[in-house]
């Protein structure tokens, strides 16, 4: 009768090896939230409108300073004498069919080139983490209804970026020929040259109602990568490779931005949740 040892030392080494199952997941942290009850938003200065207080029902301070952050507010550039570009908090019906305070912003036309007043986290010194961002938007009606339009209300740029070196992440709603709109995922070295492109006709843009948009990534210059987009819990873009060029730190996050050649616009923000990983 042959031993039973070697079989046994067998299955025992063999229980003592790693699985090739996926390590759980860190528990991401909320880093910020913020629905704009109780805060303010202060008067321009020196090309900025800053929201400062903490928000009554969340807790949480603006600025915001997630990534090591300390300057962060509303730029407002080409902004013709703050009538091209309007900010305000305003008292509205919010996405759950309730009063709520929400971020109102508008440009009525293009005074000069890149008109636009994004809500710019500044001064990042943690540029290479990850971040996931959601918040409740809501654009008008008619901004997107004729051919060849666009707008964008989401992006960041790493440093290195003005001179051609970095990379940018951006979300775009476009036009067709016909005038209807459609979601744009992309990141590029500069306007003229995509790096990659996601482009979904699938998912419809929804227009003058309350819908939810989620951004994640995964900073990295490897194939482990992560750049994903969702509205309404729908994935608009999922894209796996570099988020980054030439090892770059992200430099500055537009949170929210109003931008692009589709005249005039407006939209509306509310329940900003920023954490450092992606939510369960």
């Amino acid at each position: 009768m042959k031993s039973l040892f070697p079989l046994l030392a067998a299955l025992f080494v063999s229980a003592c090896q790693p699985t090739s199952a996926e390590p759980p997941r860190k528990p991401a942290k909320l880093l910020f939230s913020s629905g704009f009850e109780g805060v303010t938003l202060e008067p321009l200065k020196d090309g900025y409108q800053t929201i400062t207080g903490t928000d009554s029902a969340t807790g949480y301070r603006w600025p915001i300073t997630v990534l090591g952050a300390s300057n962060s507010g509303l730029h407002l550039i080409n902004h013709d004498n703050q009538q091209a570009l309007h900010n305000e908090i305003r008292t509205v019906t919010g996405h759950d069919g309730h009063p709520t305070r929400a971020l109102f912003s508008v440009e009525n036309y293009e005074h000069r080139d890149d008109t636009q007043s994004p809500y710019e986290i500044l001064d990042i010194t943690n540029g290479r983490r990850d971040l996931y961002i959601r918040y409740w938007i809501k654009l008008d009606r008619s901004s997107l209804t004729k051919p060849n339009k666009w707008r964008t209300f989401f992006e960041w740029k790493t440093k290195g970026y003005a001179n051609g070196s970095g990379f940018r992440l951006i979300s775009f709603i476009y036009t067709d020929d016909d005038g209807k709109p459609y979601w744009v995922w992309q990141a590029d070295r500069d306007p003229e040259h995509p790096i990659w492109e996601i482009k979904n006709r699938k998912i419809p843009v929804p227009m003058g109602k309350w819908f939810l948009t989620e951004f994640y990534w995964h900073w990295s210059e490897g194939s482990d990568g992560w750049a994903l987009w969702k509205i309404n819990g729908q994935v608009v873009g999922d894209h796996f490779g570099p988020t980054t060029r030439n090892h770059k730190p992200i430099d500055f996050i537009m949170l929210t931005q109003i931008y692009g050649n589709a005249n005039p616009k407006h939209q509306w923000v509310d329940d900003i949740e920023i954490w450092d990983g992606l939510p369960d």
